[in-house]
């Protein structure tokens, strides 16, 4: 059968249950083909196609009829186009012909093929419009006593529709046809079966009232709701309409919060065939904060994968993660095989999205069967998830790993509230919108019901991005001083949106740049290991100016920028020679990810080069250490650095400046913080002296103003960070993320527009 449908008052109206129960049966009944009727043009059709909730048309008919498209393909449906074509005058006649008419406003919108006018019905009645209407071989179409519509002649909703279905070889027994305003009259009256829904308009009551006996029904719910009993009235998909179990989502577990992570709150080892749990060695700061919220025995789960192949035996869904610390908390485990890993995580997502994100968008790789392996994983978390959180539940979503977990999960559990952290860093629509998916991947963030990123910018550059998808409105603004810098450097901003309207749903917005876990670094301090190498490095560095770097092996951390510049800076002040050395902590990465073999190889060659060049006896001038070393080591090198070189090209925040503002800040210290203003924390942490990564002078500058800074004015520049990090700190970050999911939506009274 085929369901024609009006959309604004129709097929996107009613009980948000019974959307849900239309919807999932078109979804998953194979006889069911959906068409679009509707006066948009294809182009604000466009957002409804992005948004994951809705059943996907196989056909569009836009326009009044004036416009028909393949829903998949969005090409136009021919020959019925090209006839429609034929007998349109074109817009500019059409305007020009109502130039006596000054009073009649065009509508601001999209239209192709015809040409609406606000107009009042006194002016709709004027016997000089209907000339001007013969005159050009159209029709006109007045509705909703406003909206007056020139159209080619003869076409119209059910002309279009009448075309169409003789073309697909429909029997037209089978079709519905679905409406709530005049605009729909000519499919109602049709000879088509139909519906009117409830709350329609009392014109197109009216004008049906004589069909009703046998063609056209009128319904008492608005919406879906409507198109559900029309449903049941005709008989189709057999007596009762709609099978039960498409009228239910999910059952609910029991969860009041679920934490969607990629990593689990523990390690699995596998040792002679059987997998041994523990704590992480060196947990993030996410992982401790995120488990702290399940520390008061709140029931939660924690839904992650685990690596597991199908000759592994049985696996264990559902494990504890600490039944002494956390005895409400359960580890629901999603099992993905060694490859789907490889191709989800450490290929796909590193491969096409990383570069994508840090505004590399040259090095990304787009693959059709690696974007399938996504969403496969993506839905497998959703349905793990779905399965655990009660009724109501919060789920709190992390990073783009999972981006289309909401859409599926929004789907399945229109109960749950749905937050979401972004803890990458956040493009602006030039670089994101190459990304062949990026309609799917914004129309399931804007599922949620509140969305965090790190600072402003990456707010507004994700808000850029949904507007080039949906139809936002905005509701609310704030300003971001004094929390946030704004005109300092490259990611400041003066105002942020915090609250967007899609037209479907109310989505707030904020920034929560991630915190420090303080105990972390105050415990490694006391560690007696720890006051040792401190000892170790202050005799060896005597005399020796200690400049710090710590980041991981990536093109986007800019490692081989900054080498380069600090060959300049020995080159242009010789008298640094022997006095000064950079010590620079590469972090590998996984021995998978091949893409990072050319860069660590130009590393090693600048090293070398450098060392070659500059080295004396008793003096390296750089000391390059390509491995991951312990936390609590390289806290004993921050503790020593007289400058920390932080200069990322792109990066979402970056926590290792906070490490060492904390420890210096907790050691009294005086060392200089000189961090790449292209970096999340650089709108946050003011008192760094901020660099431009992509200017080897302003690195050189920056980093031999830093070696020369006064004391006092380094102390006064640390006491300011040290208060910044040690106020916002991990906890904080949590405590705030939570709360601003709680605000309530806003009234209409309320909105702040911009």
């Amino acid at each position: 059968m085929l369901l024609a449908t009006d959309l604004d008052g129709t097929f996107l109206s009613g009980d948000p249950q019974d959307r849900l129960s239309l919807y999932q049966t078109i979804t998953a009944h194979p006889d069911i083909q959906l068409a679009y009727v509707t006066g948009r043009s294809l182009e604000t059709v466009l957002p409804l196609l992005a948004d994951p909730t809705l059943p996907q048309p196989d056909y569009i008919i836009a326009d009044v009829g004036a416009s028909l498209y393949h829903g998949e393909t969005l090409q136009p449906i021919q020959p019925i186009q090209q006839q429609i074509d034929a007998c349109w005058p074109g817009e500019t006649q059409v305007a020009s012909a109502l130039l006596e008419f000054p009073d009649m406003e065009r509508q601001d919108v999209p239209q192709s093929r015809r040409c609406s006018y606000y107009c009042s019905p006194e002016r709709a009645a004027d016997p000089r419009l209907k000339e001007i209407a013969d005159a050009l071989d159209c029709d006109l179409l007045y509705s909703a006593d406003l909206y007056l519509d020139f159209l080619p002649r003869g076409v119209n909703k059910g002309s279009s529709l009448m075309r169409l279905v003789e073309t697909l070889g429909i029997d037209p027994e089978q079709v519905l046809v679905a409406g709530d305003t005049l605009n729909d009259l000519s499919m109602l009256t049709s000879g088509l079966k139909g519906v009117c829904v409830g709350q329609s308009e009392p014109g197109l009551l009216e004008s049906t009232r004589s069909h009703t006996s046998a063609r056209v029904f009128h319904a008492d719910s608005p919406g879906c709701g409507g198109i559900i009993q029309g449903f049941s009235h005709f008989g189709f998909l057999g007596e009762h309409g709609f099978a039960a179990e498409s009228r239910r989502s999910a059952e609910p577990g029991q969860s009041e919060l679920v934490i969607v992570y990629h990593r689990l709150p523990y390690e699995e080892k596998r040792v002679k065939g059987q997998i041994r749990r523990q704590r992480h060695t060196s947990p993030n700061g996410i992982i401790p904060t995120l488990l702290s919220f399940f520390s008061d025995g709140r029931k939660g789960s924690w839904v992650a994968w685990a690596e597991h192949e199908e000759d592994q035996g049985e696996f264990e869904t559902r494990t504890a993660v600490d039944a002494e610390r956390y005895p409400q908390l359960t580890a629901a485990r999603v099992p993905l095989s060694k490859s789907d890993v490889d191709t989800f995580y450490k290929r796909f997502s590193k491969e096409a999205f990383w570069p994508t994100l840090h505004c590399f968008w040259e090095r990304a790789s787009f693959n059709e069967d690696d974007w399938q392996v996504f969403m496969r994983v993506n839905r497998a978390f959703a349905e793990r998830t779905a399965a655990e959180a009660a009724e109501g539940a919060t789920v709190w979503m992390h990073d783009y790993n999972l981006w289309m977990v909401p859409a599926y999960l929004r789907e399945m559990r229109p109960d749950l509230k749905l937050a979401f952290f972004h803890h990458t860093y956040f493009p602006s629509a030039d670089v994101f919108n190459v990304v062949p998916w990026r309609r799917q991947i914004i129309g399931s963030l804007l599922q949620c019901d509140y969305i965090g990123f790190h600072i402003p910018r990456q707010v507004e550059n994700f808000v850029d991005v949904a507007r080039g998808v949906f139809p936002l409105q905005t509701l609310e603004v704030q300003n971001c001083a004094p929390r946030f810098v704004t005109y300092g450097c490259a990611v400041g901003l003066d105002t942020m949106t915090t609250c967007i309207d899609t037209g479907m749903r109310q989505v707030r917005l904020g920034a929560h740049p991630v915190g420090l876990d303080l105990d972390r670094v105050r415990n490694a301090l006391a560690k007696p290991e720890v006051k040792e190498q401190m000892s170790r490095l202050r005799k060896e560095l005597s005399g020796v100016r200690l400049i710090l770097a710590v980041e991981r092996l990536d093109y986007t951390k800019g490692v081989l920028e900054k080498l380069n510049a600090y060959e300049q800076l020995l080159a242009n002040n010789p008298e640094l020679i022997g006095k000064v050395t950079l010590a620079s902590v590469c972090v590998p990465a996984a021995k998978e990810m091949t893409v990072y073999d050319e860069l660590l190889a130009q590393i090693e060659q600048a090293v070398g080069r450098i060392n070659g060049r500059f080295a004396r006896i008793g003096w390296t001038p750089v000391q390059f250490f390509f491995r991951s070393l312990p936390f609590e080591e390289v806290v004993g090198w921050y503790a020593m650095a007289d400058v920390m070189w932080i200069t990322p090209l792109r990066d979402g925040l970056n926590l290792v400046a906070k490490e060492f503002v904390a420890t210096q800040g907790m050691l009294d210290g005086d060392g200089v913080l000189v961090l790449s203003e292209f970096a999340g924390a650089a709108a946050e942490l003011k008192g760094a002296v901020l660099t431009n990564p992509h200017d080897t002078a302003d690195l050189v500058s920056s980093c031999y103003m830093a070696l020369n800074m006064h004391k006092t004015e380094a102390k006064t520049r640390l006491r300011e960070l040290f208060g910044i990090t040690a106020y916002n700190d991990i906890r904080r970050w949590g405590d705030e993320f939570l709360a601003a999911l709680e605000t309530p939506a806003l009234e209409p009274s309320d909105r702040q527009v911009a």
